[in-house]
Order: structure tokens, then sequence, then C-alpha cells
């Protein structure tokens, strides 16, 4: 038979495994199978003064002042043990009792609670042989950290199973240490990991941290501090608060937060320790800092007090994960002090809430009317949500959770098939004399079910899946405060999803939608790098320009990132652009220039010997060999033309001929120039008497040099082709943002060469011309050639330190250039004076006046 847990306290049925006798200071309930239960329903614990310096403080101690939240799991664990009572497919055939000890938010109390439940009679030093009796099946508790941390030390050694419902200390989860303890509270070894998941959400990497001096939040705060380095998210301070905050202490925090640049602070702190800080900060109306509190204080009834209202508005906090339970809000509404009689706490915490005495019945049982006293009409559901909260239920689900675990591992324990059992030779436990490490072994595999999936409830380390909420609270615009959930934290999601807020439900300081700004430095737009500054956190940094050909594609850069060898950096220096492609093209002012250039000194060449061949027969024409001026005149315009294939995209075709067309036809021309002096030198030397030059008189003698010379160019060409050849190439060294399109020549030792040659030919022809300028005879073109070659001699050896000083399109434009002048300077200064004579000087250009000029040459010589 079955007893349904009410308050009014006994089973009419006997319990199967022995009646657990009703302890001193206890809240209990018979049943077939005891649920110990361990809770801070007091916040405070007193002491009688001892007599002596070393006398120990003697008992009992005496708790002050309930702790609504933690009565709230009390409420749910009967409840759940209620529920469990009443389901046909849990534990059927077996009714729960439960014994429910108050640790008073003390260590040891919670020491004395754990010896208590696992003793069998009234006294605090525990019966071991008890733990072999199935009648307490596990413990529930305690929430505190501190508290369940000594319990867990007790509980571990025989491996007795302790559940707790808000114990978040990390350390807990040492199964070397802690083996038999799990929670159904999420650790707050995630909590580091959430805060910088938010941290880095809007932005704020100047933070300032708060922490309590104890277990909890020194090793939660060390934890954050190490996550958030990783992240490059720095603080400006770290200030633990004293348990007994003085007014010295508080002055310094309340200094340090006026002075700090942060605008966002992290409290790993109790409530009770940040309160006065809150309130120093209130009368000083220092709104503004946004708090981001974690699950020791948030949400917890500090909340409530309207003093600390102007510095707690946009409080952002993580907490525990608050779930529905169907049907507790309707059983809290039910409580009574009148009918619940058999909860020892209720009656103090009826007068708590309601701010009100209970005074001794009549003797017709009523209760007497008595201004201050509690006259039985006041409900719970009429209790403000800051001082009874009946929607929000974070802890009670989590106490909620541990029970309905406990029941499930004994219900598996208790319908274990032979055979089939996890224990020795796959046995069963014994369902009369079960061990507590076989309750244990059941409660680490109890599952649960998911939307996708059953899963086990509790992981290696006893810790329950890490799922937090994230709360945010504001004062309304009616002068009222509220919770807001806006998003949550799930450590078990993919990257990117562990965290999902709604920030179109946060207003920032009650109206603005823009989250506030928590940096140290402003961030490095795109095309700057962060550069540290010395003596200052990572945080704090200036920004430097990336250097040309580099990048920088988002914001606050470490290093500036390489553009590749054909691209280069944009003016923002956020993107890679190719690189142009830079060549003398026809189609830009340089190159139209020079080709038009280079075609009107070929018509003016061509109109040159047009005007040769009119004038064939003519003395000025025929003077110095006419036909070796045809030659000079069609290499010429040779000349002028090879400069037209400089011009352009650079090919294999015209990388290989360009150069060695070059140097063929100036060698051509130079070698008819210096014919053409020759011819003149011999001319007048052959005409003394016995002279061996008369050998080398006629047309002949100025072919064959002009052919040697052209010869000897044209073999180094075809030399330099048959063993390193020109060819193009696209040049990223030669200028950082652009690629240069250019002719690669090959071997540079011929490319001088071919120029050495033709400095040669020009050094000889002038020094000849030189040597002839002052020979008797009115045509004769020595002066001009030396003038020319002097000319000629000029431009090419400017032409050797410009053509090396200059880069891309504008080496090619200096060697264009030296070809037309120095094919200019030809030109004119051989061919003018000619023109000039034929077309306006016709009275010259008659052999008598060639005879008569000769001969008054040569008188006055």
């Amino acid at each position: 038979m079955r007893a349904d847990t009410v308050f009014t306290g006994a089973t009419s049925s006997q319990p199967r495994y022995g009646i657990s006798t009703p302890k001193k200071g206890m809240y209990s309930k018979e049943g077939d199978a005891i649920f110990g239960i361990m809770a801070a329903v007091h916040q405070e614990t007193t002491y009688p003064p001892a007599k002596f310096m070393f006398e120990e403080p003697p008992t009992p101690r005496r708790c002050a002042r309930i702790h609504t939240m933690f009565y709230q799991t009390v409420l749910a664990t009967v409840f759940a043990i209620s529920e469990i009572n009443r389901s046909p497919s849990l534990l059927p055939n077996t009714s729960l009792g439960f014994q429910i000890c108050d640790s008073c938010f003390s260590e040891l109390g919670a020491i004395e609670g754990t010896l208590q439940l696992l003793s069998k009679g009234n006294e605090t030093i525990p019966n071991y042989s008890s733990l072999s009796s199935p009648n307490l099946i596990g413990i529930i508790g305690d929430g505190p950290s501190a508290g369940a941390l000594s319990m867990a030390r007790i509980l571990g050694v025989s491996r007795f199973p302790q559940i707790s419902y808000a114990a978040a200390l990390p350390s807990l989860s040492d199964k070397f240490l802690y083996p038999s303890f799990l929670r159904t509270v999420t650790s707050v070894s995630f909590v580091p990991h959430a805060l910088v998941q938010l941290l880095l959400h809007f932005g704020w990497t100047w933070i300032g941290i708060l922490s309590s001096n104890n277990d909890l939040s020194l090793e939660g705060s060390q934890m954050f501090k190490e996550e958030a380095a990783k992240n490059e998210i720095c603080f400006e301070f770290f200030e633990t608060l004293p348990t007994e905050p003085n007014s010295a202490y508080l002055n310094n925090v309340i200094d340090i937060l006026q002075t700090s640049s942060v605008n966002v602070v992290i409290c790993f702190t109790y409530a009770v320790q940040i309160t006065p800080v809150l309130k120093r900060l209130s009368q000083q109306r220092m709104g503004g800092k946004i708090w981001i509190a974690v699950t020791t204080w948030f949400p917890s009834p500090v909340f409530s007090r309207r003093d600390l209202w102007e510095a707690l508005n946009g409080t952002l906090g993580l907490a525990v994960y608050s779930g529905h339970i169907p049907g507790f809000k309707k059983f809290l509404d039910n409580i009574h002090s009148f009918k619940n009689t058999d909860d020892i706490f209720l009656k103090v915490f009826w007068e708590q809430v309601f701010n009100c005495k209970f005074v001794n019945e009549t003797k017709s049982g009523n209760i007497t009317d008595v201004d201050g006293h509690c006259s039985g009409t006041e409900n719970l559901e009429s209790l403000d949500a800051s001082v009874f909260e009946k929607d929000d239920f974070r802890y009670p689900y989590s106490a909620y959770k541990a029970t309905y675990s406990l029941a499930k591992a004994l219900h598996d324990l208790l319908h274990c098939k032979s055979q089939e059992g996890p224990f020795t030779n796959r046995s069963c436990g014994d369902s009369k004399d079960f061990k507590p490490w076989q309750i244990l072994h059941y409660l680490k595999n109890v599952r649960m079910e998911t939307a996708t999936d059953t899963e086990k409830f509790f992981d290696s380390s006893g810790d329950s899946p890490p799922f937090l909420d994230l709360l945010y609270w504001h004062m309304t615009s009616n002068q009222t405060s509220s919770f807001v959930k806006v998003g949550t934290y799930d450590a078990k999601a993919p990257i990117g999803l562990k965290l999902v807020i709604d920030e179109n439900a946060i207003l920032w300081g009650g109206k603005h939608t823009q989250a506030p700004v928590s940096v140290c430095s402003e961030s490095c737009p795109l095309g700057h790098r962060k550069s540290t500054i010395a003596g200052r956190p990572k945080c704090c940094f200036s920004c430097v320009p990336c250097p040309d050909g580099s990048i920088a594609n988002r914001t606050d850069s470490l290093d500036c990132m390489k553009c590749p060898e054909d691209h280069w950096s944009n003016y923002k220096k956020d993107k890679c652009i190719p690189k142009g492609i830079e060549f003398l093209s026809y189609a830009e002012p340089l190159g139209t220039i020079l080709a038009s250039v280079a075609v009107f000194l070929f018509f003016n060449a061509t109109g040159v010997l047009c005007i040769f061949i009119m004038y064939r027969n003519t003395p000025v024409v025929r003077a110095n060999n006419v036909c070796l001026s045809y030659f000079l005149l069609v290499a010429l315009m040779l000349c002028f033309l090879c400069s037209l294939v400089f011009i352009g995209m650079p090919g294999r075709v015209t990388c290989m001929l360009r150069q060695v067309i070059f140097s063929v036809t100036f060698s051509l021309a130079i070698s008819c120039v210096m014919a053409k002096t020759l011819t003149v030198v011999i001319a007048f030397r052959a005409t003394k008497p016995n002279s061996k030059l008369r050998l080398w008189v006629g047309s002949r003698t100025s072919y064959i040099i002009m052919l040697v010379c052209s010869v000897i160019e044209f073999s180094i060409g075809i030399t330099w082709l048959g063993t390193s050849p020109p060819f193009p190439e696209l040049n990223n060294r030669a200028d950082s943002w652009k690629i240069i399109a250019e002719c690669n020549e090959g071997s540079i030792q011929m490319f001088y060469s071919t120029l050495t040659f033709l400095g040669l030919l020009a050094c000889i022809s002038f020094g000849i011309a030189f040597m002839a300028r002052n020979l008797p005879d009115s045509f004769n073109e020595a002066k001009f050639i030396t003038f020319s070659m002097l000319v000629f001699i000029s431009v090419w050896f400017s032409f050797i330190p410009a053509y090396l000083s200059t880069k891309g399109k504008y080496m090619v434009a200096v060697e264009i250039f030296a070809i037309l002048s120095s094919g200019a300077g030809l030109l004119f200064c051989i061919f003018s004076p000619k023109i000039y004579i034929i077309f306006l000087r016709p009275e010259r250009n008659t052999r008598e006046h060639l005879i008569t000029k000769s001969t008054e040459t040569i008188r006055a010589r």
C-alpha cells in the first residue's frame, strides 16, 4: 500500500525497510524508502558565547532568517516525492519518505545534519552499520558549495549517493576526491566560457572584476581570468571583497569604480558582499556601469531593494536554468501555516514573509485577533515576487530534478532482472539489502528524455548538462522592476550557437537599444594593425597603418597580411588588388608621341632619299659617293622604323628581334658614315706621288667597310639569339605596385657588346671625320659628319646612365629616344646642308662653282 506524501506526516502502513524514527530538528515523512534532504533553509547561524577562549562553541546552534529561495527547494522536493508516490509507473508499490535537515548556511550545520541522517538515533555520531540498511537511499543537498563540499568528504568514504541542487564549485567535479557527489546544477566551471562568449558578443574587452573571498568565487574568477586572457579580454582591476566589508576597503572599491574607464564589471560575489558597494554607488547616483552577475547572487532578493536600483539598472546575469514544474505553483498556493503543521519551517517562514507573529489559540481553537499577529487569512499568492517567487523556479527546479533522478535510480535497482544486472556475474542488487554504491551506480547512469534522443542525466564528472539562462534586470517606466530572459547558454551546442541572445529585448539603462562600449582602445579599422603599448595590457593598443603591399581585411588585426606577388594593396589597405601590367603602349601619350616622331623621321628620311634620287646627277648629290648616301638614308629609315618594335606589349618575336634589328641597322648607318669619311680622306691622301692609298681609291673600299662592319654586328646578334635570346617576362620585382611587362635581354653581356661595337664604330667615324674636317672640298661632308658623330656619341653616352636609372616603360622610352635622337642627328647634320643647297642655293649646285671653290680653297691653304 502506498503512502501519499502530505504534510500531515505519518503513513498508515508499515515501511518496507523499517520505520525511520523522526529525529530532532528534522522535517520527516515515513516511507518504504527515505530520501535525505539537506537544505540551507535559514541564512544565519549563531552560537552561544563560549566561557573560555579555547572552549568549543556549545550546541545547539541557533538559526535565523529563512532563506526563501532554498526553502522553496525543500517544498519542491516534497512536491516531487508526492508526485512520485502517486505515479503508477515510477516506483509502484514503494512509498517514499523524507528526512529534511537545515544546515543554516553553515558548514558545521551541514556536517551535523549529514551525521544525523546517517545515524539511527538522535545522536550525530553515525552508526556505520546503518549504511547497510536500505532505509536511507541517498541525500539531496546541500545548496551552498561549502556545505556540499563538507558533506561530500564524509559521504564519499562509503560511496553514499549525494545530489546537490545548487553547489556549483568546480572542484566538486573531481571524482577522485568526491566519488559519490553529483549535481543537477551547472558547474561554475562553465560560467567563464559563457561570460567570455557574452563579452565577445557585445565587444566588451575592457572590464573589471569583483570577487567574494570564498572558494567558489575565487576559483570561478580565476578560471574566468584565464579564459578571458585566451580571448584577448583584459581587466583593469580585480578586487576581492572581504566577508565583512569595512569602510576603508569599501571606500577604496568605490574610488576604483569612480575612476575606472571600464563600463562592464563582472561580479563573482554573494549578495551580502556586493550590497554595500551597490548601496554606496546608488547614494552617489553612479549609474551607467553594466553589472554582469553570476549564479552566486543572480537572481537574488537584493534586486527588490529600491535603494539599489540606481546602480543595478541594466544588470545582466547568468542564472541557473529555470524549467517548468507542472502543478508546483498550485501546490504553493495551497500551502497554509494552519494546514501543513508537520512542516517545522513553515511557521517561521510565515511570520517572516507576512511580518506577523503567531499567538496561542483560544479554547475554541481560533486565533486571537491581535494587531501584528498572524490572522490565518494570509496566503502566499498575495506575496510580491521579490519576497516569494511563484513563477521563476530555478533552484527548486534543480531540486525537483535531483529528486526524480534519485527515484529513477532506485526504480532501476528494484526492477533489475536476474542475470541482466550490472554487477559481478551480471547480478542485481538485493532489493531488501542493497548497498549505497549500488544506488550510486544506477544514479550515475540515469537517463533522461530529450527532443531527439535519450541521454545520460549526469556526465562522467557527475555534472548535469551545462545550460544557463541569461537574464536582464531593469526598472520599468512605471517604477517597477522585472527580470527578462534574453538568452541561453548551452555548452553542448555547436560552436557559434552556444550563446543565443535576443538583443531586441534589452533596453540599456532602461531606454537605449544600443549596447554600451567598454574597450581600452577603439577598434583598429581596416587597413591597420594593432600595436601594443609598453606597460599596458593587450587590450590597450595603438593602430598602425599597414605598409604598402600588405592589408588588414578585418578590424583589430594583429598583423598585416602580405599580398601575393601579382597583387598589391589598395588605397585603404583593406584589399589586395591585381597589379596593373605596365608597358609602353601606343594608346598612352608617351607611346603615341614617340611613335609619331618615329614615323615623322621615317618620312623625312624617305623624302630626303627621294630628293637625292631626283637630283642624283647634281654635283652636291654625287659628291662623297651617292650610293653610300642611299645606303645611309635606307639605314636611317630602318632605324626609325625599328623603334616602333619597342612599343606595345612585349612578345616572344618582338623581344628576340628588336635589339638585333636596332643594332644591325645602326651598324649599317654608322659604317656608311665611316665609309663616306674614309672615301674623302683616301681621295685627298692618294693625290700625293707614290701614295699607297691609290689602291683603295674607288667605291669598292666603301662597300667593303660597310659590309664588314655590318656583318660583325650581325654576327654578334646571331650569336646572342643562338645562345641566350631575349624573352618576354612579367617583372614583379622592379616595382612594388605594378607588374612590368618587359623583355628580359637574356644575356646582358651580349646586349652591351652590341652597344660597345656601335660605340667603337661611332668613335672611329668621329675621329676620321675630325681629321678630314678641313680638307679642301666645297662639298666635303667631313665637317657635317664630325658634328653628327658628336651628336651621336653624346646621345649614346647619355643613354647608358639614363637607361640604368629607369625601369619599366620609361626604360624603353629612353632607348627609343636614343634611337630617334641619334638617327635624327645623323639625318639632319649630314643631309640638311645639301637639301639647303639643292632648294635654296641652286647656284652652288654646279660643276663650275665646285671647281672655283676647290681652287680657292687650295690657294688659301
